[in-house]
């Protein structure tokens, strides 16, 4: 028997939707990635807590995933458990005039627009990045000069020990793309938001502009990870790819996309060895021609 059944048997008596050999393609934006073994819902954080320790407890492999916006799946699949977390992760309230509370699992255009009609500010910047909450803390998400880090006042989590516990703003060691997460054996759970109140025409103008500045710039009608690469220091990393002459380099059905040359896109059946192998050609040629040294944004599981 798989050890990954131990946990499936225990989502159906949790009432929690499991799937066998679930195909990763269907929950990443890329749309790439073989089945994992087992993958899960969770709408609880008792039932969360219980499918971690049996995981725990039987040695098997976990991952937590949100809107799979940010990371490679490999094509062989995943030997363990993908928990996602869904029912009350997804609930979004407000705390007070200007407090949000979020479950990690809500998407953030969920929240964009629950704040925007609460007349809050602050989270325009995010309208638009396909992730959830939960990812966006993870990995302090930005862009038009925003980041989470601006806005997040406090973290919820579940350890792997299955203790629940909570991160004040000034311990996140929230920085580009990173936050103190990314190195705890922990599950972040919910987010506390501490917002400014202004009248929400101007609020939905400010998040229609930038949207408007992603769908002019970036290939949005081809599935992909949002950026691949990390912005070097002094420089850019679209802005070097296409000075390498690499917009539109293509590994089988990935591809530099001609659009901006920072994205790597799914033409049609891209595999994720393609996706890989197009990464370290960037890499290489970029460093041979350039000097700068290009580290992915994109999680390779």
């Amino acid at each position: 028997m798989d050890r990954t059944d131990i946990i499936y048997n225990l989502a159906e008596i949790l009432n929690c939707s499991a799937l066998k050999y679930e195909p990763l393609s269907k929950h990443t934006t890329f749309k790439i990635g073989g089945a994992a073994d087992t993958y899960v819902r969770v709408t609880s954080l008792s039932k969360l807590s219980a499918i971690i320790k049996e995981c725990m407890d039987s040695d098997v492999d976990f991952m937590i995933i949100g809107n799979g916006s940010n990371i490679l799946a490999p094509d062989e699949g995943y030997h363990g458990v993908v928990i996602r977390l869904d029912g009350d992760f997804r609930k979004i309230s407000l705390v007070d005039e200007d407090t949000i509370y979020c479950g990690a699992g809500a998407t953030l255009a969920a929240l964009c627009k629950f704040a925007s009609r609460c007349g809050l500010s602050g989270l325009e910047f995010a309208w638009g990045i396909p992730g959830t909450v939960g990812g966006a803390v993870f990995m302090n998400a930005g862009a038009y000069g925003g980041e989470m880090k601006d806005v997040v006042y406090s973290v919820n989590h579940l350890t792997y020990d299955g203790e629940a516990g909570r991160t004040e703003k000034d311990d996140l060691e929230m920085g580009y793309r990173t936050s103190v997460y990314r190195g705890k054996k922990a599950v972040i759970t919910g987010v506390t938001l501490k917002l400014k109140k202004d009248d929400p025409e101007n609020i939905r103008a400010r998040m229609d502009d930038y949207m408007g500045r992603r769908s002019s710039k970036q290939p949005l009608d081809y599935p992909s990870a949002g950026s691949v690469f990390k912005r070097p220091e002094g420089a850019f990393a679209g802005a070097l790819i296409q000075q390498c002459g690499l917009k539109g380099k293509c590994h089988g059905d990935a591809q530099v996309s001609e659009k901006h040359a920072g994205f790597i896109i799914n033409k049609n059946k891209a595999t994720a060895n393609d996706v890989k192998s197009l990464i370290r050609e960037v890499q290489t040629k970029v460093f041979d021609e350039t000097g700068y040294n290009l580290e992915c944004e994109l999680i390779i599981l």
